[in-house]
Formats: C-alpha cells, structure tokens, sequence
C-alpha cells in the first residue's frame, strides 16, 4: 500500500478550504485514490493524505497532481 499527500493551500474562508478538499478528494477518487484522512494547518491550509492503489502507476499520478495542483493554486490561490 502507498500513501500520497498533497497540501491545499491558503484559503481565508472555511466554505472555500471545503470547496478545495471536496474538488480535490473527488479528482483523485477517479483514479482510484481513498482519502484516509486531512489536516488543518495554523496557517490556513489543509493536508491530505490518501492511500494509492499498488497496480496504480505513481509516474503518471504525480504528472496529473502537478498539473491539479498548478490549476488549484491559481483556483483557490491566496483569498485576501
């Protein structure tokens, strides 16, 4: 079993961190990832932790997550 983290970044308002956890943990359940769990940080950020499947190919997951992540920072980016 592999487990797999990704950070949410900042968001000032608690419906917005939810909208970004919710998207998040969706996008993965389609490819197969279970989120066991997630965090709250002091500084307003949110860390998810989900268990991979082992016939999953890791290589091709973290080219997507780097692509989500790019697309969620510039989605849920810093909220003044």
């Amino acid at each position: 079993m592999t487990y797999k983290t990704i950070v949410i970044d900042y968001a000032h308002k608690a419906k917005k961190l939810a909208v970004a956890i919710e998207k998040t943990a969706n996008e993965r359940a389609k490819e197969g990832w279970e989120l066991v769990t997630f965090s709250l940080t002091q500084s307003d950020k949110a860390i998810l932790l989900f268990c991979v499947p082992d016939d999953l190919q890791l290589e091709q997951s973290m080219d997507q997550e780097v692509f989500a992540q790019k697309e969620s920072d510039e989605t849920y980016g810093d909220v003044q």
